[in-house]
Formats: C-alpha cells, structure tokens, sequence
C-alpha cells in the first residue's frame, strides 16, 4: 500500500519533522506488550540509548517511561534525593525553572539558583553554592535552554558537583542525538530525552540514562510517586523485560526505527547537518533584517530566538498562521521579559528547507 504524507517543516522545538519510514514503522501487526517478543525489543532499544551518549553498560542504565519530556525531570528529582538532603538548581532558563517548580510542588528541599536567561550560568557561583551547603546531593541543569537556545556548561558543571559529592543530573531533552555527549566525558550521572526530539520518532516514549548503582541506591529514599519512581521502572525492567505499566507500543516501534536511521547518518554527520540547518536560519533572518536575542557565542547550534521586528503592525499569530498554510511551523519564544519566536533546526530537515522557508517568512512579514 502506497501512502502520500505530506510533509511538513517543523521549525518548533520539538514534536520534530520525521521521515516517513518513521511515521510508518508504527504500522505493525497488534501485539500484546506483555509478550516476549515485544520486551526483547524494548531491551534493544535500551541498549541502543546507550550507546548514543557512549555509556558502559557495565555502569550506566536506561529506564523507559511513557510520557512527554517533563516526566523525567519529575522522575529524577523526586527519585534521587536522599532524606535530608537538598537539591541544587542552576536555573538560566524556562526548563531548569520547570525543575524549581516540580521541587516546589513535592515539598522538596532546594536551592533555586536563578541567573539570567541570556546568559550561561556564573561557575564561581556555583561552587560557592556548594560549598556553603555542604547538604546538596543533587546539582541538576539544562543542557540546552530550548526557550532561549542557550548552550549551558555542563562539563564544568558536573566537574563541580563531584568535587563536593553531590550526582549530577542534566535535562538534555533538546540535545542528546543532535549535539554529541559522552557521560563519562561530560561528568554526567543522569540524562534524559523523549523520542520526539533528538531520535526524531513520535511522542509519548521518553527515558532516563543513569548510574546503575545509584539507582539502585535510591531505593531507600524517602517515595515521592508511585508512576514516577526511578527505581521501581528500572527493577521491574530488570527482571521482567517489561514496563510497569502499559508501554506506548506503537511510539516504540518508531523509536526503534528513529534509532536505526540515527546510526546509519551517524552521530558527526548529524551534528553537521544540524548546524547547516542552523546557519541557515543565521543567515536568513539577517538577511530580513531581523535580530536574535541570544548572542551567537553561547548559542546552541539548535535554537534561534528571533526579536520581533520593531513594527507596530507585528502580529504573530498572523505571521504563523501565514506560515502554517505553506507548510512551515514557526514557534512562540520563552523569554518572559522579551517578544521572541523561535525557528529550530531538529528534526529530519536540512539547509535546503531552510531556503525554501525565508521567502515564505519575508511574504509573510510584507502581508501584514
């Protein structure tokens, strides 16, 4: 059977543009996921996560949970902080303030390091915060701030947690399978996505990569969620193959095959193709003369946050839907005290859609 999909070009932070092999490795036979046939590909396709952020297996872990990206940020805070301990957040943006309010809404102990959403985090700072509180046992950031495309320091970061034995867990949602880590490298415990992003698959399947002994140590912290707890997925993962509760089935099957074409480009080459995509958007939006919030040297490669242009006659909505109808999704920005949207280069897009896409912008922003 030959399906036409149209394609559209997804310039939003995330569901991505995903190639049609994806949208229809969905298409399989029904299968109950408490078969066995199905809990042996939910055991490759953890194997495969790790070796995107090249974690020894002998040391590290990926737990799978249905749910979009913010269910790991709820799952690894409430399941790694020991009784007594406190939780240090370095906040320079909308998704590391998501963190704040997931500790806020659990009753538990933190420290909200905010700075400013346009810049990388002070590392002096940091270390101060450490060292004054020698009760933190988590230092917890974002990787890649996708409200503002600001690229945060997390080498350094986690060097500084272990130097005062706290774990560190980082949300890279917006960044594992496009921008290359390496845990051991990175002085990463704990990372985490959603398919949806770097993988370019479906939502509904996200997943935390982290240190088996950890985990396992997390067992005896005081239990915050039932759903939501790290350990209770990893254990019944170990010794049935299987999710605790019902798996996205179909999402997985996509997954699998986001994974497969992610190995086939390669990790390098889809960085680069990435950053093309990127400099595209760099140099299109300079050309319409518009300017970026962000400045370029702390910039992720990903996100471009785009100022609106100073003209009373400025409607988004009417920009976006001008783009919409053409086949282009432009995004709202996330900067609470500046006018921004925002144009990403995720997903199964390259420099050429990029170049199809300015002239539909610059005749959008001419109708108004």
């Amino acid at each position: 059977m030959d399906i036409k999909i149209k394609r559209n070009v997804l310039l939003n932070p995330g569901p991505a543009t995903t190639t049609d092999t994806v949208k229809m490795a969905q298409v399989v036979p029904d299968i109950c996921p408490r078969e066995k046939e199905f809990a042996g590909l939910m055991d490759g396709l953890r194997g495969d996560l790790l070796k995107i952020v090249h974690a020894d297996p002998a040391e590290y872990t990926s737990v799978l949970f249905t749910g979009s990206g913010t269910i790991n940020i709820d799952i690894c805070l409430n399941s790694l902080l020991p009784a007594g301990k406190r939780i240090l957040i370095v906040n320079n943006g909308a998704y590391s303030s998501r963190a704040v309010e997931v500790c806020q809404y659990y009753g538990m102990p933190h420290i909200d390091l905010k700075s400013s959403v346009f810049e990388r985090p002070d590392l002096a700072l940091v270390e101060k915060t450490l060292r004054e509180n020698p009760d933190i046992a988590v230092v917890y950031t974002t990787h890649h701030e996708t409200g503002t495309g600001v690229l945060n320091p997390i080498r350094e970061i986690g060097a500084l947690a272990h130097r005062y034995g706290a774990i560190f867990v980082v949300d890279t949602t917006s960044s594992l399978a496009m921008i290359p880590i390496n845990v051991h490298e990175d002085n990463i415990d704990f990372c985490m996505a959603s398919a949806q992003k770097g993988i370019m698959a479906m939502s509904g399947l996200s997943f935390v990569i982290g240190r088996k002994a950890e985990i396992i140590r997390s067992k005896d912290y005081p239990k915050r969620s039932y759903y939501c707890n790290l350990y209770l997925q990893y254990e019944y993962f170990e010794k049935t193959g299987e999710m605790h509760f019902t798996p996205p089935v179909q999402t997985i099957y996509a997954a699998i095959q986001g994974l497969k074409e992610y190995f086939a480009e390669g990790e390098q080459a889809k960085w680069a193709r990435h950053l093309r995509v990127n400099r595209a958007i760099h140099e299109g939006i300079a050309r319409l003369g518009l300017k970026e919030a962000i400045d370029p040297a702390i910039q992720s490669g990903l996100v471009v946050s785009v100022l609106y242009p100073e003209n009373p006659k400025w409607d988004f909505e009417k920009v976006h839907d001008y783009c919409y109808e053409r086949g282009f999704t432009i995004y709202p920005g996330k900067i609470s005290t500046t006018n921004t949207f925002r144009l990403c280069s995720l997903g199964a897009i390259d420099e050429a859609d990029i170049h199809a896409f300015i002239p539909v912008l610059e005749a959008a922003i001419a109708s108004l």
